[in-house]
């Protein structure tokens, strides 16, 4: 298989999975032109759009493709089948495309029918997770962004973490600002300030990179909870994330 990411818009990323044979998979085609480009100069069919989720970044060149290639399968949740989703996705589903399976998370808190498609070690999850960072709650609540992260957390450390924006550089700032001593944060921002000043993309991050650096996946972390001001034993983490994601907010 072959990762390619196309730069599109301000910050997203449309990903597509290359089998190698001619074929592959479009993820979150938020505008058609470069798609189609792509294809072309790749010389590739398309099999299937995978959607996560329904903001018009990452639908909005749906139309476009389907009148390109009208045989495409376009799947996404319940919420994408106004956005040109046929075949409807759940958790726990499982997507066969050429020699790939995917699992299907239902991960709410962005918005509230978000999914991610996961294919060792790949893993489509939209707004979901950030390198470094969250989607922001449009839609859902910190507890089930929390949740949403977890289940994601528990994949292995290889896993690659493929999302939909480069806002990883905004993200280490705000962890830094956090926890300015932390060696691991400082670190992957020099890393990443040098990556971004060559013009090169951060993502996909790994898994057991973010268990570093994206402290959202650190709520249990009694440092983070400190300088949060948060003095006593937290039993609920999720009011750790709840905390962490208003303060990003008005970062």
């Amino acid at each position: 298989m072959n990762l390619i990411s196309i730069p599109a818009f301000q910050d997203n990323y449309i990903w597509l999975m290359d089998d190698q044979n001619g074929h592959c998979i479009i993820v979150d085609p938020g505008e058609s032109a470069s798609v189609l480009r792509a294809l072309q100069e790749k010389n590739l069919t398309p099999d299937a759009i995978f959607l996560t989720h329904h903001h018009n970044d990452h639908v909005g060149g749906v139309g476009d493709i389907v009148l390109k290639y009208p045989s495409i399968k376009v799947y996404g949740p319940q919420e994408t089948a106004s956005k040109g989703a046929k075949i409807i996705l759940k958790q726990g589903d499982l997507v066969e495309c050429g020699a790939q399976k995917y699992q299907i998370f239902h991960v709410p808190g962005h918005t509230k029918g978000h999914i991610a498609y996961y294919s060792a070690p790949y893993l489509f999850c939209g707004d979901t997770m950030f390198s470094a960072g969250c989607g922001r709650l449009f839609e859902g609540t910190p507890e089930q962004m929390y949740l949403s992260f977890q289940q994601l957390a528990a994949l292995p450390d290889e896993t690659l973490i493929c999302a939909a924006h480069e806002y990883t550089l905004s993200n280490l700032k705000f962890a830094r600002s956090i926890l300015p001593q932390d060696s691991d944060i400082e670190t992957y921002e020099q890393q990443v300030t040098q990556m971004r000043k060559k013009g090169l993309p951060t993502l996909p991050s790994t898994l057991k990179i973010e268990r570093k650096i994206n402290l959202f996946l650190r709520c249990h972390d009694i440092d983070l909870q400190n300088k949060l001001g948060i003095s006593t034993p937290v039993n609920e983490p999720s009011h750790v994330f709840a905390l962490l994601r208003q303060q990003k907010d008005s970062f």
